[in-house]
Order: structure tokens, then sequence, then C-alpha cells
């Protein structure tokens, strides 16, 4: 890049990001082959995407994201979190923040030592032949793999198997997210294949989610009004999801806390 930029970066659970201080753009906007360039592991920053904070009137601020393929994306929970951090080390100092992205209004907070990120409401799944599909915030598909330890999740062709069905004809034009996971002593652990990054990411908020509502939802003692909070273990660390179950269809009161980091700081 020609340009200087002055950058932070974050990660949160594994999942990293590029931060960038927009709310006076002094520059052009970002191309999507100089964001691609950013956000590439060998010959830039290196990083699953790249967000701006911009100003936005009647809002903390605006949340602008980006795949690390360049182009603009879906809601990231995981981002989302990141950029609440960095918008307390930019000097916008809250107890509760609101936020506009590219799904609509998020509410987050700083809670016990993580941050917790209010999502949209979830109204639909929808059964395909490889599984359950549904949208919180960004399309997902869950998948069970069945085995234990070794033999199940941790040796799964995540990243062969995550591309075939992100690209199925079943999820196009769009293409869609891949969530495989197990319950390993009553817990659950999920991998995630994303599309945008086009590879496995160590954790993803919206696929934490997915697959936490699925398992919920096929749970025996199912209830209508069921208060869930469900620790989902990926591989970058745990997140917490929580939410009001209404109905096999309908997910309300969502929200998703974990840890955030900020590793450093540069220009390029």
């Amino acid at each position: 890049m020609k340009r200087k930029l002055k950058f932070t970066k974050y990660q949160a659970s594994g999942n990293d990001f590029i931060l960038i201080d927009h709310r006076s753009p002094q520059e052009p906007a970002l191309t999507r082959s100089e964001i691609a360039l950013l956000c590439h592991r060998r010959f830039g920053i290196g990083a699953d995407g790249l967000i701006l904070l911009n100003s936005l009137p009647g809002y903390d601020f605006e949340m602008k994201n980006y795949n690390s393929d360049g182009g603009e994306c879906s809601m990231c929970g995981n981002g989302g979190r990141a950029l609440i951090q960095f918008a307390r080390d930019s000097g916008i100092v809250k107890d509760h923040y609101r936020f506009m992205a590219i799904d609509g209004i998020h509410e987050a907070r700083f809670e016990h030592g993580g941050i917790e990120l209010k999502m949209k409401d979830v109204s639909k799944i929808i059964e395909t032949p490889v599984g359950p599909t549904l949208d919180t915030g960004s399309p997902h598909l869950v998948v069970p793999i069945e085995g234990t330890g070794s033999s199940g999740l941790l040796q799964f062709e995540v990243v062969k198997e995550g591309r075939a069905l992100r690209n199925s004809p079943l999820f196009m034009p769009g293409g869609i997210n891949v969530n495989f996971f197990e319950i390993r002593s009553g817990n659950v652990f999920v991998r995630t294949y994303e599309r945008g990054v086009e590879d496995e990411t160590l954790s993803c908020g919206t696929g934490a989610i997915a697959t936490a509502m699925i398992v919920a939802r096929d749970r025996e003692d199912f209830m209508p009004g069921l208060e869930v909070r469900m620790p989902v273990h990926c591989q970058g660390g745990e997140l917490e999801v929580r939410f009001t179950l209404e109905t096999t269809q309908a997910f309300r009161n969502i929200w998703l806390k974990g840890p955030v980091e900020r590793t450093f700081t540069g220009e390029t």
C-alpha cells in the first residue's frame, strides 16, 4: 500500500481483526484489493477481517466490517465485541454501548471480564438435506459430527468438508458459513468454516450462537420460554451464548460473551 494507515490489531477468542478509527477520514475509502492485502497473512498485517469505526449521528458509532477477501460482510459477533474494546481504547468510554451494524442496532457492555454483545432475534430455521440453517446476523449451517475425542471433531477435515458445503448449490448464490459440532462430556465443541475468509477460523461468534440454538432446540427437556446459558468451546477459546428459546423456531434476547485482547498497534 502507498498510503499511510494507522491500525490496531485485536483478537476475540482467536478470531483476529484489523481495527481502524475512521471517524474523521482523511483518505478515500479503502478498496477491496487494499483490504484483502492488509488481511493477507504473508503480504499484509494478517487477519480474518477488517473493521472500521465510523461516526453516525444518534449512535455511539457505526460498525463497517469486511472479510479477509476484501468484501463487505454480514454481521460478525466476535468482530462487534472487538470493536467495543477498540471504541473504549479510542476514547469512547461508556457503561453501555449502542451502535449500528449492517444488520441493524446492537447493544454491548463490559461484563465480568468479558464483552457482551446483544444480537438480533432469530425467527426461522430451515431444514436442509445436510443440516439446519439459520441467520444469526450471518447465515449458518449446523452439522453434527459423530464420534468423540480424536475420532471426532478434532480430526475432522473442516476446510475440505466446509468448503464443499459452503459452495453447495443448496446455498448459492451467496454461500453459507458451516459449523461442525460435537458434544463431549456434556460440553459443546464447534469448528467453523467461514465464507469470505474461505478457511477455518479459530472461533466464530454468530456460528457459536447458531450451534447453541440448534443444540438447545434439540434438547429432550425443551420447553417454550426456556432460558439458556451455554458455553461453546472453539479452537481459540470459550464463548458464552445466552438466549430465550421461545419456540423451536424463535429465539429472543440473544447475547454473545467472550474475551477480547489488543495484540498490537502499528502503521502501514
